[in-house]
């Protein structure tokens, strides 16, 4: 009997790292989680499938609003313009509030569209992994979005304003609806990504790939990079261009800044590869 509470004693003052961990558990239970293929394959399908749901039940009621969404994604357009917007389809009225409301509900559903791929790729992930890639994933969701009002509420008015003070004397300015959606939803896509850098930087220097003093080094690389860039995805004026590569450089020294600050606690995280997925077999096993 005095054995035994011994043994029970000394078990009770063994260190506390000895024992596994919630962490170290959850990681031995991704490493053992094995399943074939096909059942990825199946969950795949289950997922895009739901993904496809989630826009086909919300596309509805976006389309309901749509005259309300597209009187404000024009409305920068028509403060600026002196006359009247034109469509000079026959279908184009109706194929442009088709594509407003479907990009609307892109827009809308994305928190459920990432859900869904979350849901695919976590089960493949160490929980350190896991906490380092939700924050990036809700701060690259809501950088873009943070890109596309910076978009609407800065650049336009300034691009449109510019656009029709330079429009020859005798010629009246009247833009159809359909280019300019296709304009507007390039600058959306644009400054979006651009404000996506920061998120970039980090990912690279979490990863290895490279570190923050090597991205400072190669600044002027990236300040050039960043306005021929804006040259080649806005319109060929100056001022949509400098409002594009300038915040596009402050977000790049913002990025370094952060990835300092993250990679200073590197020697206490595992090195991330650049899809941790694809290291784990269980995700892609052979195929003989």
């Amino acid at each position: 009997m005095a054995a035994k509470l011994r043994s029970d004693s000394a078990a009770d003052a063994a260190p506390e790292s000895a024992k596994p961990s919630r962490e170290q558990a959850h990681d031995e239970r991704v490493d053992a989680d094995e399943r074939p293929f096909l059942s990825h394959l199946i969950e795949l399908r289950q997922r895009l499938i739901r993904s496809l749901a989630v826009v086909f039940i919300g596309f509805f009621p976006v389309y309901y609003f749509i005259d309300a969404i597209f009187d404000f994604i024009t409305g920068p357009m028509r403060e600026a313009l002196p006359g009247t917007m034109i469509a000079t389809q026959v279908a184009s009225p109706f194929l442009t509030q088709l594509k407003v409301a479907f990009y609307a509900t892109i827009f809308a559903t994305v928190p459920m569209l990432l859900h869904q791929a979350w849901g695919f790729v976590s089960p493949g992930l160490y929980l350190r992994e896991k906490r380092f890639a939700v924050p990036l994933l809700v701060s690259s969701v809501a950088l873009f979005y943070l890109g596309m009002a910076f978009a609407y509420f800065a650049v336009f008015p300034l691009a449109f304003g510019f656009f029709v003070a330079v429009t020859p004397t005798g010629v009246e300015m009247m833009t159809d609806i359909s280019q300019y959606l296709d304009f507007v939803l390039k600058l959306f896509f644009a400054f979006g990504v651009a404000f996506e850098i920061p998120v970039a930087t980090v990912l690279l220097a979490m990863t290895g790939l490279t570190s923050a003093q090597s991205m400072g080094r190669k600044r002027p690389y990236v300040i050039v990079g960043c306005f021929v860039v804006g040259m080649l995805l806005t319109p060929p004026d100056i001022i949509t261009q400098v409002m594009l590569a300038v915040p596009a450089w402050l977000l790049f020294e913002a990025g370094i800044l952060l990835a300092r600050l993250a990679t200073k606690q590197r020697d206490e995280l595992p090195k991330l590869p650049v899809i941790p997925a694809l290291r784990h077999a269980r995700f892609f096993p052979p195929l003989m």
